[in-house]
């Protein structure tokens, strides 16, 4: 299965940077024996409209553009549902085990997502309530993705409840 992360905007030189790449890299390591693919980064130009709607909607468009064919769709939203590690591992599994050949989780711009990202989604998912930068939400995604892999590869990491 192939993993692809698709964000708007670009994360500069860095703390959130460094470890967002850090998460990355033992993310890889980890993958090809899951039957995952290193994880794909794919980093969107903000919209330079007026007006936020239509900033939303160029960058929407930029995001579906960029969704692998047959992709699983997990799109980061404050509306989305909170779900545990243990549950987003048995749903990656379940998405890979059912021959989905690919999994990307979207990470928006400042302006949110419109509609028809949403619409596309097979999981709305969020961090909780809080407002959270751009930066810190992407260390947080890679993170997610590593511990998933920790959970199907039944390495230590995880030491959540079963």
């Amino acid at each position: 299965m192939r993993l692809a992360l698709i964000v708007v905007g670009r994360l500069k030189r860095g703390p959130e940077r460094d470890l967002a790449e850090t998460y990355r890299e033992r993310a890889d390591a980890l993958a090809r024996g899951l039957g995952l693919s290193a994880v794909q980064l794919t980093e969107l130009a903000e919209s330079r409209a007026r007006r936020a709607a239509d900033r939303a909607a160029e960058e929407g468009a930029a995001i579906l553009a960029a969704v692998p064919p047959g992709s699983a769709l997990v799109v980061l939203d404050e509306g989305g549902r909170s779900v545990t590690s243990l549950a987003l591992s048995d749903q990656v599994a379940a998405w890979r085990d059912g021959g989905r050949p690919g999994l990307a989780v979207v990470i928006g711009g400042a302006d949110g997502l419109c509609e028809s990202v949403k619409r596309r989604a097979d999981l709305l998912f969020a961090f909780g309530a809080a407002t959270l930068p751009h930066g810190l939400v992407r260390v947080l995604v890679l993170e997610q993705l590593y511990r998933v892999m920790t959970i199907l590869a039944g390495h230590p990491y995880h030491r959540g409840a079963p």
